[in-house]
C-alpha cells in the first residue's frame, strides 16, 4: 500500500528553482502547454479542489506527488495567481501559441495593401489587450471605464504605428516589406503593454516581504514589472516574425507556391506556430515571476514606512504578470 502524501510539499511555488533560467524555463513551458487550453470546466475545478484542500492540510486519498503538481500547473494555467479567479480563456498564457500563431501567420501573409494591416493589427492588438489585462500583476479592481478608455487608446496606437511603418516601407524591397508587421508588434506592446496595466503605473502593485507579508504598493516596482514583459513579448514575437520571412521570401520563388498561392497563409502559420512553441515560454522564462528589487528602489516614503514597521526587510517581491 503506497505511503500518504506528505503535506509539507510547498506548492505556493514553482515545482523547479526560479533562481535559474533552465528551472524558470521547466516551469513556463509546463504553464503555457497548448494542451490546457483543452481542459473542460470540471478537470479545472478538480485540480482547485485538490490544490485548495491541501493548503487546507487535506490530502486527496490516493494523490500522488507527480499528480499533486500536476493539479498545481492545471490550477496555475487558468487561474490569477493574485485575485484567484479564472482567467479568461483566450488570456492564459497557454492560449498564446495557438492564437497568436493565426493572428501573426496572417499578418505576415496580408501585409500588402492597407485594410489587410488595419484588421489584423486591430485583432492583433484587441487580443494582446485582452491578454494584458488577463495576466496583470495586483489584485485591485479595473473600472470598465478605464479598460475601455486603455483599450482604445492601446489599439489605437499600434494600428496608427502598422500603418505608418507600412507607408514608409511601400518603395523598400519585399523582404524588408515582410518584417513591417514584426516592427509594428514591438512598436505596439510598448505602447499597448503599459496603457492596459497603467492602473499598476498610477497606483502601484503589492509588494511582500520574502515570507509573502504584503509590505504596500509601488509604482516603482510597476515600472520594473512592465518594462520586463514588454522586453519579454517582443522577443517572444522575434523568432516567429523573424524567421518566416526569409523561408517564405524563398519559397514564393518555387514553382509549388506559384502554383498554389493558397498555401502560403497555413504554411506561414505552423512555421510561425513551431517558432512560437519554443518561444513562448523560452520568453517568459528571462525573468522571475516573483521578481525583486532592493528597497533602496522603492519611493522614499515606503522605504520610510517599511524600514520603520519591517527594519529587517531588504528586498521586497511581487508578481511582475505576464
Amino acid at each position: 500500500m503506497a505511503a500518504d502524501l506528505a503535506t509539507n510539499i510547498n506548492i505556493k511555488e514553482p515545482r523547479w528553482d526560479q533562481g535559474t533560467f533552465v528551472g524558470r524555463a521547466k516551469h513556463f513551458f509546463t504553464v503555457t502547454d497548448p494542451r490546457n487550453v483543452l481542459l473542460t470546466n470540471e478537470q479545472l475545478e478538480n485540480a482547485r479542489q485538490i490544490i485548495r484542500n491541501y493548503k487546507n492540510g487535506t490530502v486527496s486519498p490516493g494523490l500522488s506527488e507527480d499528480e499533486l503538481w500536476r493539479a498545481k500547473y492545471i490550477f496555475d494555467s487558468a487561474f490569477h495567481p493574485d485575485t484567484g479567479e479564472k482567467m479568461i480563456l483566450i488570456g492564459r498564457m497557454s492560449a498564446q501559441v495557438p492564437m497568436n500563431m493565426t493572428i501573426t501567420g496572417c499578418m505576415m501573409t496580408f501585409y500588402k495593401s492597407t485594410p489587410a494591416v488595419l484588421f489584423w493589427q486591430w485583432i492583433n492588438q484587441s487580443f494582446n489587450a485582452i491578454v494584458n489585462y488577463t495576466n496583470r500583476s495586483g489584485d485591485a479592481p479595473i473600472t470598465v471605464s478605464q479598460l475601455g478608455t486603455a483599450y482604445v487608446s492601446a489599439t489605437t496606437g499600434a494600428v496608427a504605428t502598422a500603418l505608418g511603418l507600412n507607408a514608409l516601407t511601400k518603395h523598400v524591397s519585399p523582404l524588408i516589406g515582410r518584417f513591417v508587421p514584426f516592427a509594428a508588434v514591438a512598436a505596439a506592446n510598448c505602447i499597448n503593454i503599459p496603457l492596459m496595466r497603467q492602473r499598476e503605473l498610477k497606483h502601484g502593485i503589492p509588494i511582500m516581504d520574502e515570507n509573502g507579508n504584503r509590505l504596500g504598493e509601488s509604482t516603482k516596482a510597476a515600472q520594473q514589472a512592465i518594462t520586463q514583459v514588454v522586453i519579454s513579448r517582443i522577443l517572444m514575437a522575434s523568432p516567429g516574425m523573424a524567421i518566416p520571412p526569409f523561408i517564405m521570401n524563398t519559397l514564393e520563388k518555387k514553382a509549388l507556391l506559384k502554383r498554389f498561392p493558397w498555401m502560403s497563409a497555413p504554411l506561414q502559420v505552423g512555421l510561425v506556430g513551431f517558432c512560437l512553441v519554443f518561444a513562448t515560454p523560452l520568453c517568459c522564462a528571462l525573468f522571475p515571476q516573483k521578481s525583486s528589487m532592493s528597497i533602496s528602489c522603492l519611493e522614499p516614503e515606503l522605504q520610510e514606512k517599511i524600514r520603520s514597521s519591517h527594519p529587517g526587510v531588504e528586498r521586497v517581491y511581487f508578481n511582475k504578470g505576464l
